[in-house]
């Protein structure tokens, strides 16, 4: 009896790409546009919750607001893990792309009610109640994108590019904090202060939800993922429960892990949405240029991820990636926090930078060693189970967290929390296999995988070509 077929290589060129460019292009498109949409709206909010408290959540202090601006905040990121659990066995079970759609859909709603909700003075509780409502909408979204958008993006990738491709999500949500970085600095820039707290820090918002619509029509317009049609074509489909089961049966470890490379997100979201603020409120700094200290520093974090996704691709995911990424964080944050009660606008641009370019090499990879730990018929499964628990642990509530250390006058424990808890992650690292070099590993085109099939149970399709590729409109 002959042994079995093996798959064709993903880096040879006949089977490797059969997706013609442009549909290549548009899939790509979709996925970094529809993220970037997703996290713009994320992001915007807590960049300008100084700017509102006051107006939706008024109390006696600035304090007293702004705290309860991020609780409001921090409820996205607790429904985040309920619809991670909930939704990513729908994306395994009925496709990346109905998924992503739905995604970008309820942030864009999100953005839009935020936008338009009327003043504490004007409506009353009614305000905060809209604010609660749409950061349930957008938490919801959220908990469904990431994973969604990961799974997709390098399962749409040629296999000695999965690195690369990987990094996109993130290049992405990257430019998003950029962009929604921008957009609040604009604001703060340009409008007077009662202009800016009677409209003015609406218009992020409203942009935000005017993108989203073209975020929603380049995913309803994309292909589903080769792979996973692969995976749907040849395992029996399993309902969400039964997929969550296996998922915990067959693959702790990697769920742990998948949970350590997620949590330094209580770095990424204290420099993404409080830094400008904590440098506000520890060095009485002008919140405008802090600002634009942060957009210059977040141009260096969209080339540092990318970068890193390409070389994780040459040099292997573990060696560098995310090992030297954290080490940074670990050595840099306490003094980065310290140097900024040195005034001038310069230290803010050296501080800002520097965080995001350890950030940066720990984000340009993680996305894509959490699509390989799964196989395709539980990976949106597995890495929105952990990922959106951790994130809802450390991320949502970091700025929360660096707040009540400001207010409590101990800001320099806003450094040794991110570094405790970046530490922890260090460890499990050490434990991740090298996926860089198994090229191609699992991931094949799902071409590819039907003419294996085919090849091996029937034995007049030996010398038969693999089908072409085939659009999904579903």
């Amino acid at each position: 009896m002959s042994a079995p077929r093996r798959a064709p290589s993903a880096s040879t060129p006949s089977s490797a790409d059969p997706v013609p460019r442009k549909r290549r292009v548009r899939n790509l498109l979709a996925g970094t546009v529809g993220h970037f949409v997703e996290w713009y709206d994320w992001y915007v909010y807590g960049l300008l919750a100084a700017v509102f408290s006051a107006q939706i959540f008024p109390s006696g202090s600035q304090f007293a607001s702004l705290i309860a601006a991020f609780l409001t905040y921090a409820i996205g990121f607790v429904v985040r893990p309920l619809s991670g659990i909930m939704i990513s066995p729908l994306a395994d079970r009925y496709g990346r792309r109905r998924v992503l759609s739905l995604a970008v859909s309820g942030m864009t709603l999100g953005a839009l009610i935020i936008g338009f909700t009327p003043p504490y003075a004007t409506i009353g509780y009614f305000a905060p109640i809209l604010f609660v409502v749409a950061r349930i909408l957008q938490g919801i979204s959220a908990g469904a994108e990431g994973q969604s958008a990961i799974a997709f993006m390098v399962e749409h990738s040629p296999a000695d590019r999965r690195g690369l491709f990987g990094s996109f999500t993130n290049m992405a949500s990257g430019l998003a904090t950029l962009a929604a970085t921008g957009a609040a600095a604009a604001v703060t820039s340009v409008f007077t202060d009662d202009a800016l707290e009677s409209y003015g820090w609406r218009i992020p918002f409203i942009i935000g939800g005017v993108i989203g619509v073209a975020g929603l029509i380049l995913r309803s317009r994309s292909d589903e993922s080769p792979e996973f049609e692969a995976a749907s074509t040849l395992a029996e489909q399993k309902s969400a429960p039964a997929k969550l089961l296996e998922l915990l049966r067959e693959h702790p470890m990697a769920i742990l892990q998948t949970a350590a490379l997620s949590a330094p997100a209580v770095a990424y979201y204290t420099w993404a949405t409080f830094l400008p603020t904590y440098a506000n409120l520890t060095s009485d700094r002008d919140l405008s240029s802090t600002l634009a200290g942060s957009v210059i520093g977040l141009a260096l974090l969209v080339v540092v991820v990318p970068t890193s996704g390409y070389l994780s691709d040459r040099l292997g995911r573990r060696k560098i990636f995310p090992i030297i990424g954290a080490i940074g964080m670990i050595v840099l944050f306490y003094p980065l926090l310290l140097l900024l009660q040195t005034p001038g606008f310069g230290v803010y641009v050296v501080v800002a930078a520097s965080g995001w370019v350890v950030l940066g090499i720990w984000q340009g990879v993680y996305p894509t060693i959490q699509a390989e730990l799964f196989p395709a018929s539980v990976r949106v499964s597995g890495i929105g189970f952990a990922h959106q628990i951790v994130i809802a642990l450390f991320g949502g509530t970091a700025p929360l967290i660096a707040s009540a250390f400001v207010g409590a006058g101990r800001p320099m424990y806003v450094a040794i929390y991110m570094i405790v808890v970046v530490a922890l992650c260090l460890v499990v690292y050490f434990t991740l296999p090298e996926t860089g070099s198994r090229v191609p590993r699992e991931i094949v085109s799902a071409t590819d995988t039907l003419a294996v099939v085919t090849s091996e149970d029937s034995s007049t399709a030996a010398g038969s070509a693999p089908a072409p590729y085939k659009e999904s409109r579903s």
